[in-house]
């Protein structure tokens, strides 16, 4: 297994910088319209940033509003946002929603429309579907399905997330250790993703943002003494340290889902499968880790790769840096 991660970190720590600069590619936009009464909506769109620019793609209303496309993009420090006023006569029911250039990126972007009385549809536009109908309502199969690819999505495109767990890999031999320690973390960050979520509890992002950045650091420097020959309660009880740092990870998995948004008339049905699209899509990465070991170990010895000494010692300091790295990034950010 330690070979397998070593080769996949070895490949992060030359990709890194770039998924640092493409980051929000990978983040989903975000229209929404809410109704104000005598045809009116109040309109809100959110354009993920590519290397400090707005993507290049842009929100087209239905045919029967007025304007049909935003003013003056506003930046947040964390995307693009334009907020306007669009008239529809006639109501929105059975019209057209596009996102021009949408087909062109390799992001979704997610519409919520609030009519205002209650009744919320949610809809997903792809690269490969940038226009949908609207039709008043989406049934629970839409809403789930619709939450459960966003939350792999949000997983498998959080390098930080996939890092710690990675960190984890690393720390824990065994297999009930394994399973006891991902459990931990998968109950953890769950609890914290519905109370965030849901309002129970509110924390600022971001210094829990450069905690789990620390927290990522604080695991690799746990593998380092573990090879050292040090043990430590982190090395002897993993799947206490990785409950205590889910908890935090919960949060920033919750402040993605709120820039989301969730549709008022189904909260929990959207929150759980958000929930259970983060943890398939964590389950595959460790899956995926598992079994490239696994196929490893099946090579006849001649072609098993034998590394110089000091690249089986490099996983951890490639994580240990990056980690270290995010935590000053994001301190300076406050």
């Amino acid at each position: 297994m330690r070979i397998v991660i070593t080769v996949w970190l070895t490949l992060i720590a030359v990709l890194v910088p770039v998924a640092e600069a493409r980051a929000h590619a990978l983040e989903p936009g975000y229209l929404e319209m809410r109704s104000t009464g005598a045809e009116q909506y109040a309109v809100l769109w959110k354009i993920p940033a590519v290397a400090d620019r707005p993507m290049a793609i842009a929100a087209v209303l239905p045919a029967s509003c007025e304007p049909r496309t935003p003013g003056q993009l506003r930046w947040t420090g964390a995307a693009y946002l334009s907020r306007w006023t669009a008239t529809c006569p006639g109501g929105l029911d059975g019209q057209s929603l596009r996102i021009d250039g949408l087909e062109r990126t390799a992001t979704d972007v997610l519409a919520r429309i609030d009519d205002g009385e209650g009744g919320v549809e949610t809809l997903r536009l792809t690269p490969s579907e940038p226009e949908a109908a609207l039709v008043g309502h989406r049934s629970l199969a839409q809403v789930a399905d619709t939450y459960f690819r966003l939350g792999v999505e949000h997983i498998l495109g959080g390098i930080d997330h996939l890092l710690f767990v990675a960190a984890l890999l690393l720390l824990v031999s065994g297999w009930r250790r394994l399973v006891g320690t991902i459990t931990a973390f998968t109950v953890a960050h769950s609890i914290t993703l519905a109370a965030a979520t849901l309002g129970v509890i509110a924390v600022p992002v971001a210094p829990i943002e450069a905690l789990i950045a620390l927290s990522i650091a604080f695991v690799a420097a746990e593998v380092v003494h573990l090879r050292q020959g040090r043990r430590s309660l982190t090395s002897q009880w993993p799947w206490v340290i990785a409950f205590a740092f889910g908890l935090l990870h919960g949060v920033g998995f919750a402040s993605a889902l709120g820039e989301i948004g969730l549709p008022q008339n189904s909260v929990p049905a959207a929150l759980l499968f958000f929930n259970l699209g983060v943890e398939a899509g964590q389950l595959l990465f460790v899956a995926i880790a598992l079994w490239a070991a696994a196929l490893m170990r099946q090579l006849p010895r001649r072609f098993e790769l034998q590394p110089a000494g000091f690249i089986p010692a490099l996983p951890p300091y490639v994580i240990g840096s990056l980690g270290a790295f995010w935590v000053l990034q994001r301190i300076a950010a406050f």
